[in-house]
């Protein structure tokens, strides 16, 4: 689990569909399917389902289990980011504001 498959969790939560979601993110369908084919098979059950097409159309919804993982990845990511701030401010002061000097390298 990472930001990018997150960030597809939650593309899909909000628009119903894994290709919506590929759209939104500006990746392929087949780049999304195979995210949500290896995050199901990843856990113990799935985070993803999907309905078939048709009439109504299909879709993709994600499970109660897809929910608790998305909310707490995003609860790590919040206490990560908590836990380094200080430091990150102190590095941030040593980075230049202009371009990157080029490298003679």
């Amino acid at each position: 689990m990472g930001p990018g498959k997150a960030d597809l969790l939650e593309a899909i939560a909000a628009t119903g569909s894994i290709s919506a979601a590929a759209r939104e993110m500006g990746m392929s369908y087949r780049r999304a399917w195979q995210l949500v084919e290896t995050m199901n098979q990843c856990f113990l059950m799935p985070l993803v389902e999907t309905a078939k097409g048709g009439a109504g159309g299909g879709g993709a919804y994600i499970t109660p289990l897809g929910e608790d993982v998305l909310h707490r990845y995003r609860f790590m990511e919040q206490k990560a980011a908590q836990s380094i701030a200080t430091e990150m401010d102190a590095f941030s002061a040593t980075l230049s504001a202009t371009e990157p000097r080029s490298s003679s390298i």
